[in-house]
C-alpha cells in the first residue's frame, strides 16, 4: 500500500469509526444511558405484518401505556422524541410502522377507500352545495383523497355505490392498541394515544374503537390534526376523553384540513373549533385548557411556531404534551418536561449519516487504485467548450426556472394521477418525483440536442466526452465500458454504505436519518421497488449531471485543491438546488407574510401540500449531493461514476421506508 493508499484507508477507517461512535452515544441517549429497554417486534394482523418498537422503562410495572402512530411517508421512529421522554418518565410506549410504511408487510391500501370526497370539513359538508363529490381516478389518488376519511364516520363517508370502503382508517393502530393493553407491565385502564399528520386520523380512530370499553385511550394529543362536528359520526355512542391539539403556525397542509390558508385567530374563532374547546366562538383561545380531565372533557389547543414536519420534535409542544399524558394518566412527571434529551439522539444520528456518506469518496479512491476501476479515470474535456460568465449565468437561469416551476405540478401530478401501473411503480411520493423526472428528461434531451448543434456550428463540440458520457479515445461515442465499470464501483460504494446502516440497526435499532427517513434496511418487498425506480433516476441523475458537471462547465472545473473545488461546486449546486429554492420562496415568503402558503395561493391548492412540505428534507439532500457530484466529476473526468452514486442514494431514500400502496 502507497502513501496515498494509506491516506484514504485512513481517513475510511476515521470516517466510519466516527460512524458508530455516534450511533452508539445516540442508542445511549435513546435508552436513557440504560434506563430504558428498547426491543423491535412484529404484530401479526389480518392485513399483513406491522412492525414496531417498544420502549419499556426499566422495572416498569403497572405502568401507564402510550400508543405513538406517525405521519404519511414516516416510520416509527419519527415519533422518537415522545417515546424517549415518554419512557424517561415511567411510561410505557409502543410506535409502530403502520400500513405502508416502515418495514411493515400491509400495504397503505389496507386501509381503504371510496369514490367520494369532501371539500369542506365533514360534518359540515352538504351534497347540495357541491362540497361532496364524487371522485375518480386512480386507486392511489382515492387513497390519498380519503386519508381525512375515517372508518368509524357516517355510512356515507365510509361506503361508496361501487362497492368501495374504508376499512381500516387507524392503519394498524387498532391492533397495535390491544397488544400494548395487553403487556404484563402496563395498567390498560391508563392508555393513550398520540398522532402526527395521517397518524392524527390514525389515532382519532383508535381512540373511537376503543371508547366505552374497559382500556378506552384517556388522552389523544393530536398533531398537526384535524377536527369534524358530532355529526360526522355516532356521538351519542362514541366519546373522546381529553383531546390535546398541537396546531404548527405555518402548517403547509392547513388547507388540506381546514380549508383556510392560514393559521390565525381567526381560524380559532370558528364555530367548529369552538366547539371542539367545549366553549363560545368569542371565548376560544389558544394555549389554554378548557373543560376537566376527571370527566375526559378536557381540551386544549396549542399553537406552536413551527411548520407540519418539524411539530415532531417542537420542544414546547412535546412539553405541554408530556404533562398532558401525566394529567390525563394519573402520575407524576418526576423530569421536568423542557428537560428533553431526544434531539440530543436525532443530532447524532445525522452526524452518523453524514460521516457514513462521506466515507463512499475515501472508498472509491481506494478501488480507483486496482487496474480494473482504474481505467474509469480520465483528463477533464478540453476548455474549448466551457462557458463564459454571460452564458454561464444565462444557461444557469433557464436550468433553475424550468426545474423550479415544474415541480410543483409534475411532483403532485405523478402522486397520484399519472396512470402509472400501481402494481409496479408502489412507492406514492417516489411516483411523484418520476412525473417530475421524466418531464426535466424530456426537457434535457430537446436542450442537449439543440445546443450540440449550436457547438457544432461554432466549432467547439467535443461530442459526448464533452458531455462526461464519452471518453478521450472516443469523444463521440458513449464509454459504455466506463458506463460498467462506474455501476460495478457504485455497488461496492453502495454495499458498504447498506452494511453500515444494516449495523446500526443489528446492535443499535438505529438508522441513518434525521427526524425522517433517509437510509434503512430493505425489506424483500421494497428492494424490488428500488430496482423499479432506479432506471428511471439513474437516467434522469445521468443527464442531470452531464448538463451542470459536463456540458455548463467553466474555468472553475480546472482549477486544482479545494479552492477550485469551492469554486465550481457554487455553480454546480446552484444549478442543481436553485429552482427548488425559487419554489421555496414562492411557498413561505407569502406564508410568512400571512397571506398564505404559495403554492395553494398561486397555482390552487391541488398543488400544495405533500410535495411543498417535503421541500425541508429534498434541499439539503441535493445540496449533499452536490458535493459528491462534484467532487467525483473532477476526480474521473466523466459523469458516471457520481450520477450514478446519487441516483442510487435517492432511489434508496424513496424506497426504505417512505409510503407502498
Amino acid at each position: 500500500m502507497n502513501k496515498a493508499q494509506r491516506k484514504w484507508a485512513i481517513l475510511l477507517a476515521v470516517l466510519l469509526a466516527g460512524v458508530f461512535v455516534c450511533v452508539a452515544f445516540a442508542n445511549a441517549i435513546q435508552t436513557a444511558w440504560g434506563g430504558i429497554e428498547i426491543t423491535e417486534g412484529v404484530l401479526p394482523t389480518e392485513a399483513g405484518d406491522l412492525t414496531y418498537k417498544l420502549y419499556t422503562p426499566k422495572g416498569a410495572e403497572n405502568a401507564p401505556g402510550v400508543l405513538l402512530l406517525h405521519g404519511y411517508q414516516n416510520d416509527h421512529e419519527t415519533c422518537a422524541a415522545y417515546a424517549i421522554e415518554l419512557a424517561r418518565r415511567g411510561v410505557v410506549v409502543l410506535s409502530l410502522d403502520e400500513y405502508g410504511h416502515g418495514a411493515s408487510a400491509a400495504g397503505l391500501v389496507n386501509r381503504g377507500y371510496v369514490n367520494h370526497v369532501v371539500k369542506t370539513n365533514y360534518g359540515e359538508d352538504s351534497e347540495a352545495d357541491g362540497t361532496f363529490k364524487k371522485i375518480g381516478g386512480s386507486v392511489r389518488y382515492r387513497i390519498l383523497m380519503n386519508f381525512s376519511n375515517l372508518s368509524f364516520f357516517d355510512e356515507r363517508y365510509t361506503t361508496d355505490d361501487a362497492g368501495n370502503r374504508l376499512t381500516d382508517s387507524s392503519c394498524g393502530g387498532n391492533a397495535a392498541y390491544e397488544f400494548l393493553a395487553s403487556l404484563p407491565n402496563v395498567d390498560a385502564r391508563r392508555l393513550a394515544l398520540s398522532g402526527h399528520s395521517m397518524g392524527t386520523w390514525s389515532s382519532w380512530s383508535v381512540a373511537a374503537a376503543y371508547a366505552g370499553t374497559p382500556i378506552e385511550p384517556k388522552a389523544t394529543v393530536l398533531q398537526c390534526g384535524e377536527l369534524f362536528t358530532d355529526d360526522a359520526y355516532d356521538s351519542d355512542a362514541i366519546h373522546f376523553n381529553n383531546v390535546l391539539l398541537l396546531q404548527a403556525k405555518w402548517d403547509e397542509f392547513s388547507y388540506f384540513r381546514d380549508y383556510e390558508r392560514n393559521v390565525d385567530d381567526a381560524l380559532l374563532h370558528t364555530p367548529l373549533r369552538a366547539n371542539f374547546l367545549g366553549t363560545t366562538v368569542e371565548n376560544a383561545a389558544w394555549n389554554k385548557t378548557f373543560g376537566s380531565f376527571a370527566d375526559g372533557s378536557a381540551r386544549r389547543m396549542e399553537l406552536l411556531y413551527t411548520n407540519h414536519r418539524l411539530t415532531t420534535h417542537h420542544a414546547g409542544g412535546l412539553a405541554v404534551a408530556l404533562d398532558w399524558f401525566a394529567d390525563a394518566l394519573g402520575y407524576e412527571n418526576t423530569i421536568p418536561v423542557n428537560d428533553q434529551i431526544a434531539m440530543g439522539k436525532e443530532w447524532l444520528v445525522l452526524a452518523a449519516m453524514l460521516l457514513a456518506v462521506a466515507a463512499l469518496i475515501p472508498l472509491m479512491e481506494l478501488l480507483l487504485t486496482i487496474p480494473f476501476f482504474g481505467k474509469i479515470v480520465q483528463p477533464l474535456p478540453s476548455r474549448a467548450g466551457i462557458k463564459t460568465k454571460g452564458k454561464w449565468w444565462r444557461g444557469a437561469v433557464i436550468t433553475m426556472l424550468i426545474a423550479g416551476f415544474t415541480y410543483p405540478f409534475m411532483t403532485q401530478l405523478g402522486h397520484a394521477l399519472l396512470p402509472l401501473p400501481e402494481g409496479v411503480f408502489r412507492m406514492t411520493v417516489g411516483n411523484g418525483f418520476i412525473g417530475w423526472y421524466v418531464l426535466l428528461i424530456l426537457v434535457m434531451v430537446v436542450t442537449g440536442i439543440i445546443g450540440a448543434r449550436g457547438a457544432k456550428k461554432a466549432g467547439t463540440y467535443d461530442g459526448f466526452y464533452g458531455m462526461g458520457l464519452g471518453s478521450a479515445e472516443q469523444p463521440n461515442r458513449i464509454a459504455w465500458g466506463t458506463m460498467l465499470r462506474a455501476c460495478v464501483l457504485v455497488l461496492c460504494m453502495l454495499l458498504m454504505l447498506y452494511g453500515v446502516v444494516a449495523l446500526c440497526g443489528l446492535f443499535h435499532g438505529l438508522d441513518l436519518r434525521f427526524i425522517w427517513p433517509f437510509f434503512k434496511t430493505f425489506t424483500w418487498e421494497r428492494l424490488g421497488q428500488f430496482f423499479v425506480y432506479i432506471p428511471v433516476f439513474a437516467l434522469f441523475f445521468l443527464l442531470n449531471n452531464s448538463k451542470i458537471m459536463a456540458s455548463m462547465r467553466t474555468e472553475a472545473t480546472y482549477e486544482k485543491g479545494f479552492r477550485g473545488f469551492l469554486k465550481n461546486w457554487w455553480r454546480n449546486a446552484l444549478l442543481m438546488v436553485g429552482g427548488i429554492l425559487i419554489i421555496v420562496l414562492i411557498e413561505y415568503v407569502p406564508f410568512f407574510l400571512g397571506v398564505g402558503p404559495g403554492a395553494d395561493v398561486l397555482f390552487g391548492s391541488t398543488f400544495g401540500g405533500p410535495f411543498m412540505s417535503l421541500l425541508i428534507l429534498f434541499v439539503p439532500q441535493v445540496v449533499v449531493f452536490s458535493v459528491l457530484c462534484t467532487y467525483i466529476y473532477r476526480r474521473t473526468g466523466s459523469v458516471w461514476v457520481g450520477a450514478m452514486t446519487v441516483a442510487s442514494l435517492a432511489a434508496w431514500i424513496v424506497t426504505g421506508g417512505s409510503a407502498i400502496l
